[in-house]
């Protein structure tokens, strides 16, 4: 399976018999919470608000909305509340979180604790999926949002957690371009190395449930005409659904490009905890939030 558009996974999550349950930390946030109840009119989620109580009462008020009072924890600390949120997600309360109106680092906190937090032992990284008008499904270039300076083992990670992550949502064998400037290994560029490296290891079954090429240039992971007017061959050239930036600003700028100057639709959350949190910016539109919600939803239930 793989999706073309948002509409397609959207039809999906909806028609899952169970609402996956989502834990809002800091909740009083206008916009948070308007895609939070977005996504509950969709009949895709049910969700439990922590947070200042007061503030929440007031936007659902304006909103004209109304969530039960068990589902409104009123626990006015952000750094409180994330240790609350956090918790509801440990005693099976909720399925997956949501960062409300606090810094992404006093969230972070709790979810890495490691008494109480949601750790699973290795690396957390940032997915981004994004519908691109010119591309023919969804594309998800990583990590624009998490790790700085990735090493070899750290892109081992982040591919392993992205996959993992297209898994959840119902595709059986991804397929990953480890980006660089050029299709072939120069010992002087090490972004090509680690693309090799990378894909060699793919080939051993070191890294599985997907098919990694690597070097593989921009150009050649998204257009098959060019891969084959430059002669390169691989079954993810002009057909890839993962894209590994060689580092944060790659990752973060190429992201950025596709939304802001190509008019994507994007989703994003950060995974390789015990279940995904939803950590969209302050810039982030009340779609990119709904859709993040959505996708996560999905991700929450596998």
């Amino acid at each position: 399976m793989e999706y073309r558009t948002f509409a397609e996974l959207i039809h999906t999550v909806k028609n899952k018999p169970r609402k996956a349950m989502l834990a809002v930390a800091a909740a009083g946030d206008e916009h948070t919470i308007e895609a939070v109840l977005h996504a509950r009119d969709e009949e895709i989620i049910l969700p439990v608000l922590v947070g200042d109580k007061a503030e929440i009462l007031t936007v659902l008020e304006k909103l004209g909305k109304n969530i039960p009072a068990e589902d409104i924890y009123d626990v006015p600390d952000p750094a409180e509340s994330a240790r609350v949120a956090v918790d509801l997600v440990r005693r099976g309360g909720a399925d997956f979180l949501m960062k409300g109106r606090m810094e992404t680092a006093v969230l972070l906190k709790a979810v890495v604790d490691k008494e109480h937090g949601l750790s699973r032992g290795g690396i957390m990284s940032h997915f981004t999926v994004f519908e691109v008008p010119t591309y023919h499904k969804l594309l998800a270039p990583v990590d624009g949002g998490m790790v700085t300076y990735p090493d070899l083992q750290q892109k081992k990670c982040i591919i392993e957690n992205t996959v993992e992550t297209f898994h959840a949502i119902g595709y059986e064998c991804p397929k990953v371009g480890v980006l660089a400037c050029i299709e072939k290994v120069n010992p002087k560029m090490p972004e090509t190395v680690d693309g090799n490296a990378l894909k060699e290891m793919n080939r051993r079954g070191e890294i599985s449930g997907c098919i990694v090429e690597g070097p593989i240039s921009y150009d050649c992971a998204v257009s098959r005409e060019i891969a084959e007017l430059k002669d390169f061959r691989s079954p993810c050239a002009g057909d890839c659904d993962i894209l590994l930036a060689p580092n944060i600003h790659a990752g973060n700028i190429m992201g950025k490009m596709l939304a802001v100057t190509c008019g994507a639709k994007l989703a994003g959350f950060v995974v390789g905890a015990k279940c995904p949190v939803v950590m969209t910016s302050r810039g982030s539109s009340a779609e990119e939030k709904y859709l993040s919600i959505v996708i996560s939803a999905l991700v929450s239930q596998k």
